[in-house]
């Protein structure tokens, strides 16, 4: 199936085509024919499925056609994109930009953590679309500087995340301001009791589209996993780096401490990263984004909420330094590798502590994550057996599916790419 199967309008069409979108994903394919007909929809999807544009193209395409005749002075709020972090509130709004940009259509970015000046100018001109922050949207609306009366496409994005940061309060004030008559849409990579009872306050008789786990990552996703100490995690981080050819590395830490911390190991072993985390200014997030983005730096360092809105579309490899305690921010994180068509590459830290994380995981891809079984940091008791197996006597010669084989690789490629003294 193709774009133009699903009955996209020739600009957008045009638009898809320069940024080298040619056959929908899962999600698209499902999600923008309901769209396409104003239903609400509920749509359970991870991260690098594709879900930005399953919902911006049908709301682009219908402000398009709703709106010909409306006048650069006539511009108003007629889309509301509420998602939980800067970087991803800006990460939609540059996908609007681009699937837009032969309609017209106008769209802008609010956020907290900066001067509201830019914000309040670029609302002050006039937008159809706004892609906002919670905190930030409500304190312009209480400023009167937006008013949500004339919305007519509503999506709520990462809601499972919006919940975690205790963003529910606010949700609740803006959705008490916007119309009852409009399309809405939900999307989460989980679907607990909270977030469910949430859902059946925003959306109406819903459509419902699910995007498994298994079909997120898919095989595209080259996983590996190394049993290493807790205290021996930061010399195999470098020893990976050292020995791995790879232009970009995204590093996941349990905790904003633990990313600095990581950084700080790495700098000393002259390998150049940068942290991106809650802690961190606005400034300094998107400047350490950015230059991943360029290349200038060549590793970062997120914990999970921070990372959204992350998009690199070669992204070399991806390593859980901590593995998390949930198992579907498993699937979120390694498919930050392997986006839409590409493959990629994902290895994991797992301490002793970790096993049950890792059980959890394995469990709910379905899947058993290869084990290496040849690295300089194995621990005895662990390395290399199994989950739930006894450890063969010759566990430290034995290879474990392609992990091994590609440990070996590793020796023959060129380092990362040390920091400029």
């Amino acid at each position: 199936m193709t774009f133009k199967d699903l009955e996209i309008i020739e600009p957008i069409l045009k638009a898809l085509s320069a940024e080298g979108y040619t056959h929908p994903t899962p999600i698209q394919e499902q999600s923008i024919p309901i769209l396409l007909n104003r239903n609400d929809l509920l749509g359970c999807a991870q991260t690098g499925t594709g879900k930005t544009a399953a919902f911006a193209v049908p709301i682009l395409q219908h402000l398009f056609l709703d709106h010909k005749s409306t006048s650069i002075n006539q511009r108003k709020i007629r889309a509301l994109i509420i998602t939980p972090t800067r970087e991803l509130a800006i990460q939609i709004s540059d996908s609007f930009t681009a699937y837009g940009k032969f309609t017209g259509i106008k769209n802008t970015v609010i956020f907290g953590g900066v001067k509201q000046g830019q914000q309040t100018d670029a609302l002050r001109r006039g937008v159809d679309v706004l892609v906002a922050t919670p905190g930030r949207l409500l304190d312009l609306m209480n400023q009167g500087y937006i008013s949500l009366k004339d919305v007519e496409y509503f999506v709520l994005d990462e809601a499972d995340h919006m919940l975690d940061m205790g963003f529910i309060h606010d949700i609740k004030k803006i959705i008490a301001k916007l119309p009852t008559k409009r399309q809405s849409l939900f999307f989460s990579a989980t679907m607990p009791a909270d977030i469910v009872d949430l859902s059946r306050k925003i959306l109406g008789n819903p459509q419902r589209v699910t995007v498994k786990p298994e079909q997120a990552t898919a095989e595209k996703v080259e996983q590996a996993v190394y049993f290493v100490s807790k205290k021996s995690k930061p010399k195999l981080l470098v020893h990976l780096l050292e020995t791995e050819a790879v232009e970009s590395t995204l590093i996941f830490s349990r905790t904003k401490h633990g990313a600095d911390k990581i950084v700080r190991f790495l700098e000393k072993a002259d390998i150049s990263a940068a942290a991106i985390h809650g802690n961190k200014s606005q400034g300094a997030r998107q400047r350490a984004l950015g230059e991943f983005k360029s290349g200038e730096t060549s590793v970062l360092v997120a914990t999970d909420i921070a990372a959204r809105g992350i998009d690199i579309d070669e992204l070399s490899l991806v390593i859980n330094y901590d593995l998390p305690n949930i198992p579907e921010t498993y699937v979120h994180r390694i498919g930050r590798t392997g986006r839409a068509s590409a493959s990629g590459i994902a290895i994991s830290f797992c301490d002793a502590e970790e096993r049950a994380f890792l059980r959890d995981i394995q469990k709910l891809i379905d899947q058993k994550i290869p084990v290496v079984t040849e690295h300089p940091f194995l621990v005895d008791g662990i390395d290399g057996t199994p989950i739930d197996e006894e450890k063969p006597k010759n566990a430290r010669s034995q290879k474990s599916g392609n992990g091994g084989g590609r440990n070996n690789g590793w020796k023959n490629r060129k380092p990362a790419v040390k920091k400029q003294r």
